[in-house]
């Protein structure tokens, strides 16, 4: 991933050093496993799949599978272009190098094979710990993160700062009886780095003071990345039907649940979810059962091929718990 395309331009009424523009592609790659949402990373889990457009790509998304593939051996089903990164602070100060990186958000199955050395599966609550809710309000939110937003909210030095960090604070972690919003992930992303509260921002920034927060640190601005995928990804499965691309070909309606549920860190009301479900015709009973269900043995469905072939239909429109 050394080898990037570069192209380079003398900036005029500067020095004679050139400022290089790099792009890469990038891949948010994301799989449900055994309930859990999973992001395929390199390295030692601490990056997205990554790597350089190259002239010879047909096009931007034929570069990132040729990319993805060569590297991780794992074919990519449903793309799509998630953000552009081009901002001036992602320069590399020793190289001189603007890194333009086009992310993508692809849907995929977990493949379970030996462990490699070059790739894996990794979960992403491990690099967001306060975005899992399924269980209650985590307490890492409770006990670390808001009396540390608080405390940098109030050393603003300005009044007028000291209320819209406030502000910003309470809508992003549903802070003085807001509801938590689960798909402000990158929001709340980007006033932890605000707040130099994650090790990025304390890397960047070369700041003291108390220890970063819990959440595995990624290189460059990879983790800024996954929350984008992260958000989109909660956004899209309220009106899209994009969660069968994280399905098995058969599966009960408490599997499909509880991905709908591991995707957007909330749970859902079940007699309600069920029921829009089976409203929308998203599923058709395949004539099995599953007994291994702890109960009596459940249903087993599988998406309409309607569903499959035109994948515009509405999306689920979650009842997402509030309690």
């Amino acid at each position: 991933m050394q080898d990037k395309t570069t192209l380079a331009k003398k900036q005029s009424g500067r020095s004679d050093r050139s400022q290089a523009v790099s792009a890469d592609l990038i891949a948010v790659i994301i799989a449900v496993t055994n309930g859990e949402p999973r992001v395929l990373t390199i390295g030692q889990t601490n990056a997205l799949p990554s790597g350089p457009f190259e002239l010879d790509h047909r096009s931007l998304q034929s570069g990132l599978r040729a990319w993805v593939e060569r590297h991780t051996s794992h074919p990519l089903g449903y793309v799509e272009q998630l953000y552009t990164f081009a901002d001036r602070d992602r320069i590399d100060d020793e190289h001189v190098q603007r890194v333009i990186s086009i992310s993508y958000l692809g849907l995929t199955r977990e493949e379970q094979t030996e462990r490699s050395p070059t790739h894996g599966w990794r979960g992403w609550y491990d690099y967001f710990p306060w975005e899992d809710h399924r269980a209650g309000v985590p307490s890492i939110l409770l006990d670390i993160l808001t009396p540390r937003l608080q405390a940098w909210a109030d050393e603003a030095d300005e009044p007028d700062m000291r209320h819209d960090r406030r502000q910003r604070v309470a809508i992003a972690f549903g802070f003085d009886d807001r509801d938590w919003n689960e798909e402000l992930v990158l929001q709340r992303y980007e006033l932890l780095y605000e707040a130099a509260l994650v090790a990025e921002a304390k890397r960047n920034w070369h700041t003291g003071g108390v220890p970063p927060v819990p959440g595995r640190l990624m290189i460059a601005d990879h983790r800024r990345i996954l929350a984008t995928g992260i958000a989109r990804l909660r956004t899209k499965i309220k009106y899209r039907p994009v969660v069968f691309e994280l399905m098995p070909p058969t599966f009960t309606l408490l599997q499909l649940q509880r991905t709908v549920e591991a995707l957007a860190g909330r749970l859902v009301h079940k007699p309600n979810f069920r029921r829009l479900i089976e409203e929308q015709n998203l599923v058709e009973e395949t004539g099995e059962t599953m007994s291994d269900t702890g109960g009596r043995p459940a249903k087993r469905f599988r998406f309409r091929q309607t569903v499959l072939a035109e994948r515009t239909v509405a999306g689920t429109k979650l009842p997402l718990s509030r309690g």
